[in-house]
């Protein structure tokens, strides 16, 4: 699976005020902003208009084709190959000429749209975001955008490298030179998953190795040639082996303001550390692609983004 992970470095030029967690801000006005870069047909729906297999914003926000998967089951609504993480930062206020980062993930054949991305951001930035001061959003100059550790595009130059911008990114074999044993797991941003068709906040190995199959099956069916060869029973039949033995997890609720259904929406997910013990040495390699991808629902917001980290203790 194609995979890209661009960083855009901004400026703002006025002040801006901004939620405590600032992913719907991101997503919302980014949205916005791409739909008025690429839509050729102003007033029409995305649904009717003619050009809705071909536009950039309709593949990525409309889901205009479902997909068929080989055993005859459809993906009415496939996963978006996008996740915005917002700045890391729990700062509501920035003065003017204060600096702040943001990524974008792209998944599969999405990558060669990056220019629109780079132009509907920068168009975002002269809109404004956030809450207005004195009448006005916050209004942001983009800088630059880096990816792998080069600048591939900056406001100076106008011009866009993406030789090299992104890799083919798959979920390979364990690579660790001894058993793997025990590992803490740190939700950054608040992972939203059903359990027995409801929101949870339990979180043991089997229900975490499951939602880890299931965002890595889905990118690959949506935005790759097929699933990646694992042994799915198998993987979460000796997940039931690995225990919880330390765990912080905790509710985190925000809300956020949805202009297409005019109302606010609950956006709460479970965050904190959590620390397995077990055989987990077969599950790195999907640890690994997990956590450059997010996990969970509502991932185009930033949501799902966790860490790992090995802690030792080989298996007697």
């Amino acid at each position: 699976m194609l995979y890209g992970k661009y960083d855009f470095h901004c400026e703002f030029g006025t002040e801006a005020v901004l939620p405590r967690y600032k992913g719907s801000t991101f997503r919302g006005v980014f949205g916005l902003a791409l739909k008025r870069v690429v839509c050729a047909l102003k007033r029409q729906d995305c649904k009717d208009c003619i050009l809705k297999k071909r536009c950039v914003y309709a593949r990525i926000f409309e889901s205009v084709d479902p997909v068929l998967l080989p055993d005859g089951r459809v993906i009415h609504s496939p996963l978006r190959p996008f996740v915005i993480e917002p700045p890391p930062t729990e700062t509501r206020r920035f003065p003017p000429g204060a600096h702040f980062d943001f990524s974008l993930l792209l998944f599969g054949e999405t990558n060669h749209n990056l220019p629109y991305f780079i132009y509907a951001f920068d168009r975002m930035g002269k809109t404004g975001i956030g809450s207005p001061v004195s009448g006005k959003r916050g209004r942001f100059s983009l800088k630059t955008v880096s990816s792998r550790n080069h600048v591939i595009f900056s406001h100076e130059s106008q011009q866009l490298d993406m030789e090299n911008a992104f890799v083919d990114m798959d979920i390979g074999e364990a690579r660790q030179t001894h058993d793997v044993s025990r590992v803490k797991i740190t939700l950054e941003t608040p992972l939203r998953f059903k359990r027995d068709n409801r929101l949870s906040a339990d979180l043991p190995f089997p229900v975490f190795t499951r939602i880890m199959l299931r965002r890595a099956n889905m990118l690959f069916h949506c935005h790759a040639q097929g699933p990646p060869p694992m042994d799915y029973p198998g993987l979460l039949d000796r997940a039931g082996d690995v225990v919880i033995s330390r765990s912080s997890l905790r509710w985190f609720d925000w809300l956020r303001y949805s202009g297409r259904q005019a109302k606010e929406m609950r956006m709460g997910g479970v965050i904190g550390n959590i620390v397995y013990e077990g055989n987990l040495t077969e599950y790195m390699p999907l640890m690994d692609f997990c956590k450059k991808v997010h996990l969970g629902k509502q991932t185009a917001f930033g949501l799902g983004k966790f860490g790992v980290e090995v802690l030792g203790r080989p298996l007697p």
